[in-house]
């Protein structure tokens, strides 16, 4: 799972989406599920479900774009993590490290 231009900014209480690319490595098709485990998250939240479900996604290096949209709950320097990808034929989970980090200001500076 890799973002697409993740935010290196974010206001407060301001929801920003995220577009992600999801590979599949593996040797074989798979019906795979993005998933974002809020209870590893410090001061972020998603917006809608917390998992969303990507249908098969091809092997050999097949891949499927989603959005996720993020609100950040505190200012400073955040970092998002607890993603993981589930295998849905399997029940398999594929954890993944941190996303990305981003700043989030209390009040932009330009206002």
């Amino acid at each position: 799972v890799e973002p697409i231009d993740p935010p290196s900014r974010m206001q407060l209480s301001i929801p920003k989406e995220v577009q992600f690319l999801v590979v599949n490595h593996s040797d074989k098709p798979m019906t795979l599920q993005l998933q974002l485990h809020l209870s590893q998250m410090t001061g972020m939240a998603i917006c809608g479900p917390s998992f969303k479900s990507l249908g098969e996604v091809k092997p050999h290096g097949g891949s499927a774009v989603i959005g996720v949209r993020f609100l950040a709950l505190s200012a400073g320097l955040l970092s998002v993590q607890g993603c993981c990808v589930v295998d849905l034929a399997s029940g398999s989970e594929i954890p993944q490290p941190p996303l990305f980090n981003v700043f989030v200001a209390e009040k932009d500076a330009n206002q």
